[in-house]
């Protein structure tokens, strides 16, 4: 096994094993790696733009009985600060949100044991009845998960529930490790391995766009990530015809401020700037059948997300108007409209405007910046 045949091999997007993935990421230059991912890039989304998109991540509720322990943001039952969002916030957030040129939640909340299929379809319901635009990217494969225990149906059962009640499209959240040894250790709460991948699946047959996300960088072999991602690329290969599965691939490093992680067993993020970037590389070279690869400045930074553009990279997420579960654990960084769009020049390319199935939006005429109170 050599880096530059398993090289060539992924430029000709033939698909690497996890074997040969550990290998290119233990002994690949990461001037290697970046210019094939990059080459691979470019044949994949055929232009000088990355796109960005403008949404707000708004909880449901903080009350969670997952107990994950690199999560600052959950309460659990009882507590004085537990939450459920009422209507009027919603609706004070979206206008807000339609005023700063968005269209999209990402609504995501815990495992709350009091919420059922009953309450998240009341809710879709309630939400695209007030704001028949509005697009919701909501849950999860974990939330889908509990709803279904919760309910005694099936995962398919609670989808066609969920996409009836007005769901738009289906994130990643929750798959940090797709490996039930590192899962067992971290957020032993949450649905297995399977589970997660079971659900995307029929999500998929459903012709419900998701997104496959990575959390790295705490107890996780290398192995173990390229595991992960090879379990990614394989449910992609099942999709239907026509579907498109998982739209993008978004990791991103574990933030450990005061999470029971750091705290309890003395794990940190030592990723470094070229791990991310290494990762971001590999990434693209692992997934040949996953279009869009997301840098995560909100972990990593402007810069180093930059950097990211030129070794796989053609999206920088959102400007997240608001995001409260990763920003508990540490991860500082934010970007207004006008700021994303001069990151993405200043790095050599185009900003564009786009929705969550990645179709390409005009920025809207009648937008207001948002102010970032740092």
């Amino acid at each position: 096994m050599n880096s530059s045949g398993l090289l060539q091999k992924a430029m000709r997007f033939e698909n690497l094993s996890v074997d040969e993935g550990t290998f290119l990421f233990n002994n690949g230059s990461l001037a290697e790696l970046m210019y094939v991912a990059n080459e691979l890039r470019k044949k994949q989304v055929p232009h000088n733009k990355v796109t960005w998109i403008i949404d707000r991540n708004v909880n449901t509720t903080n009350v969670c009985i997952a107990n994950c322990k690199f999560c600052n943001f959950y309460r659990v039952p009882g507590h004085s600060e537990a939450y459920i969002t009422d209507i009027e916030t919603y609706k004070r957030k979206i206008n807000e949100t339609f005023r700063y040129g968005g269209e999209q939640l990402l609504l995501q909340g815990g495992h709350h044991p009091g919420l059922g299929l009953e309450y998240y379809v009341d809710l879709f319901k309630k939400l695209k009845k007030l704001y028949p635009t509005l697009k919701l990217h909501a849950l999860g494969p974990p939330e889908v998960a509990h709803i279904t225990k919760l309910s005694g149906l099936t995962h398919r059962e609670v989808l066609i529930a969920l996409i009836n009640a007005g769901l738009d499209s289906l994130p990643g959240p929750g798959a940090e490790i797709l490996t039930d040894r590192v899962r067992r250790l971290i957020s032993k709460g949450k649905c297995g391995t399977q589970e997660w991948l079971d659900i995307m699946i029929e999500a998929h047959k459903l012709n419900l766009t998701t997104s496959a996300t990575m959390m790295f960088g705490h107890v996780e072999t290398i192995r173990e990530r390229f595991e992960h991602l090879v379990k990614i690329r394989e449910v992609q290969a099942k999709k239907p015809e026509g579907a498109k599965g998982f739209i993008a691939f978004i990791p991103w490093t574990f933030q450990d401020v005061d999470t029971l992680l750091a705290k309890i067993r003395g794990v940190h993020n030592l990723t470094t700037p070229d791990e991310y970037i290494r990762m971001i590389a590999m990434s693209r070279i692992m997934l040949p059948n996953v279009k869009n690869i997301q840098a995560s400045w909100l972990t990593v930074g402007k810069q180093v997300a930059q950097l990211c553009l030129h070794a796989g990279a053609n999206d920088f997420g959102s400007i997240m108007i608001e995001e409260n579960v990763v920003s508990a654990a540490g991860a500082p960084h934010r970007f207004t409209s006008k700021g994303i769009q001069d990151a993405i020049r200043e790095a050599g390319f185009e900003p564009q405007l786009r929705n969550q199935q990645y179709e390409f939006r005009e920025i809207p005429e009648l937008m207001e910046e948002q102010v970032i109170d740092y």
